[in-house]
This record gives structure tokens, sequence and C-alpha cells, in this order.
């Protein structure tokens, strides 16, 4: 087989695996929508809503910043090394070695999550002015109620590091789904039994938790990797962990910055008003719904793939799908960006106006939605660049971009809120987390280019021209989509929420798809080519 036909099956089965992780994340970002527009039916932007947000998000931080930063960054490199050795003696070690990191999950996250529990009190004034003492008092009882879902998704984090591990991504892509199934349920059945419906998610929120890491065990079982545990001794001394936390080592600043923004920003924001915190999330609750779809799966999908052929230093190979999967990135997002910009106060409204969900909320949320969205494909591409880095063993160069991100952001956010007020601040806000993504990504081209073993002027060419190619042809798609919408959201007017929003959206989405695909075959697109092919055979 020639190089052009290995290039060829390797971006096919990029594309495929890809796929078959969207399907699953597809399903999940959708019940995560669903989830959000069961928090704004039963809590709207009130009190309860900022209080379940701001508790919610303290365990997730410490969730990305050791469970996903650690598989990420260090475990699937470590373990997808481990396993290019198949000797007996390799394999014995490898055991170790997964119940060895096991063991340092468990143990490091137990700590956590009671260290946690205990200096709550301390830790949630942070996000108030002080004068909020019902929701302070509300926003502790729900963290401490929440915390403990760090250590059962940090075990189910673990086990996706395996099954990723050895290109296993179905179960793992599933299990989102199964946690914001559980959250809507039990939000719906255990709502009239609690004091408010924020508690009854909370309840969701560790039910569906523990059912993610019990789902995974099986197939981690299945492949043969379930290594039980090891002595705390052993945790810390095996070689591979040792390797893991070297490698997460100067990862922890840089991420620890970046989960810092969400901090900062949510304590600017609840600093600014009641449901400005709320509102930002409904805002990125819609961003992600796009953003998961394909920025995860590729990311997931590539890094062990990235990290074998760095291994084997086939750095050709190496470009040519990073290339790849950052151009599918931007012909997922750059339209997509347009199209909500023309279409979001519609899509706000059909997905989460109701009772408790007014016009005032609809104007906080797209006051922040507009300016999320705009910083969509930079964050996206973010998602892919940093594996690339990873996979070689450069942990630093994220790190350092991730700071100067973080830099960025906490530095417009505090411009914005200290010189706008109301729905204006949490636009600001959403504003300053968009350029600092930008900066992030300028700051990743920029260390690739160091690293020196790439072909940085093909990579980054090929990403500008098709990122120019595809903001001119959504231009062009928008002008007439925007009057047709203009024309729609009139006539539709006044009628119930499916039919004043659902089809002034619909028409909208038919007349841009429509055009857009019309453009991207008359310019006879590289990816649309991919993706078309993989569907005929199929």
């Amino acid at each position: 087989m020639s190089e052009s036909e290995k290039t060829k099956t390797k971006q096919k089965s990029l594309l495929a695996a890809a796929f078959s992780l969207s399907f699953f994340t597809l399903l999940s970002r959708i019940l995560g929508l669903v989830r959000e527009m069961t928090k704004s039916k039963f809590l709207g932007t009130s009190i309860y809503a900022d209080a379940f947000v701001i508790a919610f998000m303290i365990p997730n931080l410490f969730r990305r910043l050791f469970a996903e930063n650690s598989i990420s960054v260090a475990f699937i490199p470590t373990f997808k090394g481990y396993l290019e050795d198949k000797s007996d003696e390799a394999v014995k070690s490898t055991r170790e070695f997964v119940a060895a990191t096991l063991t340092l999950v468990t143990f490091m996250t137990a700590i956590v999550v009671t260290i946690g529990i205990i200096c709550t009190p301390l830790l949630i004034p942070i996000f108030y002015d002080g004068n909020n003492p019902e929701t302070i008092s509300e926003t502790t009882i729900l963290t401490r109620m929440m915390f403990p879902y760090l250590f059962v998704i940090s075990v189910a984090a673990f086990f996706q590091g395996i099954l990723n591990g050895v290109k296993v991504f179905s179960p793992s892509g599933f299990t989102p789904v199964l946690f914001n199934a559980i959250v809507i349920t039990a939000t719906y059945v255990l709502s009239p039994y609690t004091e408010n419906p924020a508690r009854a998610m909370a309840v969701g929120v560790m039910v569906g938790g523990c059912v993610q890491a019990l789902f995974q065990l099986p197939f981690v079982i299945k492949v043969k990797w379930w290594c039980g545990f090891a002595s705390i001794k052993k945790a810390f001394t095996n070689p591979g962990t040792r390797k893991v936390i070297t490698l997460i080592g100067p990862t922890i600043l840089g991420m620890a910055c970046y989960q810092l923004n969400d901090v900062v920003s949510t304590a600017l924001a609840g600093n600014a008003g009641e449901g400005i915190v709320s509102s930002l999330q409904y805002s990125l609750r819609l961003q992600e719904l796009i953003l998961g779809v394909f920025a995860v799966s590729i990311g997931s999908v590539t890094l062990p793939d990235l990290s074998a052929l760095a291994k084997r230093k086939e750095w050709g190979d190496f470009g040519i799908m990073l290339t790849q999967a950052i151009k599918i990135i931007a012909l997922i997002s750059i339209p997509t960006t347009f199209f909500s910009l023309i279409t979001g106060k519609e899509i706000i409204s059909l997905v989460y106006k109701s009772n408790n969900f007014d016009d005032t909320s609809v104007a906080l949320t797209l006051a922040a939605f507009q300016f999320h969205i705009a910083g969509l494909f930079f964050i996206a591409m973010n998602r892919i660049l940093a594996p690339a880095f990873y996979a070689q063993g450069d942990t630093k160069s994220p790190t350092a971009a991730g700071i100067i991100g973080f830099a960025v952001n906490i530095a417009l956010a505090f411009v914005m809120v200290s010189t706008l007020s109301g729905k204006e601040a949490g636009g600001g806000i959403a504003l300053a987390l968009s350029v600092a993504s930008l900066a992030n990504s300028v700051m990743l081209f920029v260390f690739l280019k160091r690293k020196g073993n790439l072909d940085f002027k093909s990579i980054t060419l090929g990403t500008i021209a098709y990122s120019a190619k595809l903001i001119v042809l959504s231009a062009a798609a928008s002008v007439p989509t925007y009057l047709l919408h203009s024309l729609a959201v009139e006539k539709f007017s006044g009628n119930s929420r499916i039919i004043s929003f659902g089809i002034p959206l619909a028409l909208s989405a038919v007349c841009y798809g429509a055009i857009g695909v019309a453009l991207l075959f008359a310019t006879k697109d590289e990816i649309l080519k991919i993706l078309l092919g993989k569907i005929r055979r199929r």
C-alpha cells in the first residue's frame, strides 16, 4: 500500500471512529440540553438556578483538573506506550500500572472530596456579594450534596481512559446519555418530595455519576484490563504512575488557570446580579451541544492515534491527521456560528422559554449566547490542538497557552463587569471567554511552530485557507437566510412556542443548509467528499 493510500485509510478510519462516538455524543448533548430545559422549567433564572450552577461547577472543576486532565494528558499516552510492548513481562507491568493508577485516582479524589465537603462554607461566599444569605445557604447544601460526584466520575474517567486506550469508544460515549437521563428523571420524580427542585437535581447528579462508573466496568473486564487495586505505596512508586505524575505536574498550573476562568467568571457573574450565572450556563449548554459532538469526539479519537504516530516518529502522518481533524471541526463550527447569530433569539426561546423562563430570561441568555457562539471555532480547535502536544509528551506548551488565555479572560471579564451591568455584563463575560479562546489558539500555533518536527507551514496555511473559505461561504449563505428568517418570524409570531419559534428556525435551517451544501459542492470541498464517501460505503 502506498503512502497516499495509507494516509487516506487513516483519514477514513478517523472519520469512522468519530462518527460512531459522535452518535452517542450527539444523543448525550441533546439530553444535556433537555436537562437544561428541565432546569429552566423548574428553576428559570432564579436564585435556585444560580445556586445549582455554582454548586455543580465546584466538583466539576476538580474533575476536569484532576480526573480528565490525568486521563487525557498522562494516562492514555503512558498506557498506549505500555501496550506497544506485547511481551509477557510487559503485560504484567501494564497490569501493575493500571492497578496502581486506579488506586492513586481513588485515594486522591477521596481526600479532595472530604476536604471539599468540610471547607464548602468557606468557598461559597466567594460567588456572592454577601447580601444573599438564603442563596449562600442553599448553595452550600447543594455543593455538599454533589461533592462526592467527583469521586465516582473520576473512577468513570479512569475506565474511559482504559477503553479509549484500546480504541473502544462507544461505552464511554454512552455513559453521559445515562447520566443526563437520570438527572432529568430525578428532577421530575423527586421535586415534589424535596424542599426545592434544585435538590432533586442534585440527587440525580449523584445517582447518575455512580451509574457512569458502573456501566463501564463490564466493558473494562471484557477487554481484560480490570486489575483491581494496589497498595498505596505501590501506587506512588510504580514507574508508570510516576511518569503519569511527572506528565501531570506541569499541566496542573495551566489547567488550574483554565478552570479558574470558570470560577472567576462565575464569581463575577454572581456579583453582577440575579440570573446572570444561570443565563451564562444556559448559553454555554447550547454552545456545548455543537462543541461536544465533534470537538470532544475528534479529540478523543485522535489522541491514541496521534500518540502512536508520535512514538513511531511518523510526523508526516501526524501532521496530516491533525490538519484533517481541524478542518472537520471548522466545517461544523464556522457555519454553525453564522446560523446561530442569525437565529439565536428563536433558538433560546424554543428550547428554554416556559413559565419560569420568561422574556427577561431569554434576553439575559441571548446577551451571553451571541458572544459565546462567536468563539465556538476557537474553543473547538483548542480541543484538537492540545492533544497534539500531549501525544508528543509535551504538557508545558498547552500549560503556557492556558495561562495566557486565563490572563486575557480575567482581565477582560473584570473590565466588562466593572463598566457594564445586568445582561450587558453577562454578554461581556461571554465575550471575554471567546477572546481568551482565540488567544489560546494563537499561542498553541506559536508553540506548534517551535516543535520543529511538523510541517508547520502546511498545517497553518491549510487551516487558515480552509477557515477563510468557510467564512466566505457561510456569509454568502447567511444573507438570504437572514431575509427569510425575518419574514418567517414576523409571519408566525403570536402563536404557540413551537409555531412561533420552531417554524422560522426550521425554514431558516433548510434554506441555510441547502445553500451551504450547494456552495460546498460547487467548490469541490475536500472534507465533504470524504464524508459523502463514508456515507455511500455505509
